[in-house]
C-alpha cells in the first residue's frame, strides 16, 4: 500500500486542526492591547496546542520517512492518532476559556495522554507490518521520551486537581522535551 495517501490525509487533518484552533480564539472586547489581558489563558492554550500539533506533525513526518510498508492495521492506528489530535481544538478552547480550571486542564491532559498512546500504537503497527528489519524499530531505540511523556501526562492530570498551573507547567515541559530535535530517525535514514 502506498504511504503517500496516508501522509497527505494526515497532513490535511493536522492543518484543519490548527485552523479550527485559531478560529476558536475569542475576539478581544476592545481596540487596545489591554483588551488582550483577559484572553491570555486562551492565547497561551492556543500556543501550547499549536506547538503540540507541530510536534506531532514533525514526528509523524519523520516516522513515515522511515516507513516502507503500510497495511490496514497502520491505517487504523493512524486514524486513532488523528482522532485524539482532533480533540485538541475542543479541549484547548475549553481550557483557555475556563482560565485553566481543573477539569478542563485534566481533560486536556487526557487527550494528550491518549494521543501519546495512539502514537505509540502507530509506531508499533508500522514495526509489526515491516518485521524485524524495520528501520523505524532500529531508529527509535529505547524511546525514553516516548515512554516518559504518557507518565508525565498522567502526573499533569492529577496535578490539575491540586494546582492547575502545575499541570500547565508539566504540559509545557513535555512540549519542551519534544521541541529538542530528535535525530534518531534521520541518523537511521542516512546510515541505512
Amino acid at each position: 500500500m502506498n504511504k503517500s495517501r496516508l501522509e497527505a490525509f494526515s497532513d490535511g487533518v493536522l492543518a484543519i486542526i490548527i485552523t479550527i484552533m485559531v478560529l476558536g480564539l475569542p475576539q478581544p472586547q476592545g481596540s487596545n492591547w489591554q483588551a488582550l489581558a483577559p484572553l491570555l489563558p486562551s492565547l497561551l492554550s492556543y500556543v501550547l496546542s499549536f506547538v503540540y500539533a507541530g510536534i506531532y506533525w514533525n514526528n509523524h513526518h519523520h516516522m513515515l520517512q522511515a516507513t516502507k510498508k503500510i497495511d490496514g492495521r497502520v491505517l487504523w492506528a493512524n486514524l486513532n492518532l488523528l482522532f485524539w489530535l482532533s480533540l485538541l481544538p475542543y479541549t484547548t478552547n475549553w481550557m483557555g476559556q475556563s482560565h485553566l480550571a481543573a477539569w478542563p486542564s485534566a481533560i486536556y491532559g487526557l487527550v494528550l495522554f491518549m494521543a501519546a498512546i495512539a502514537y505509540w500504537i502507530l509506531q508499533g503497527s508500522i514495526i509489526a507490518a515491516e518485521g524485524d528489519a524495520s528501520l523505524l524499530k532500529r531508529a527509535i531505540g529505547s524511546d525514553w521520551k516516548g515512554k516518559a511523556s504518557p507518565l508525565l501526562y498522567l502526573l499533569a492530570i492529577a496535578l490539575a486537581f491540586v494546582a492547575p498551573w502545575l499541570a500547565q507547567l508539566v504540559f509545557a515541559l513535555v512540549a519542551l522535551l519534544w521541541l529538542v530535535p530528535d535525530r534518531r530517525i534521520e541518523r537511521a535514514l542516512h546510515g541505512a
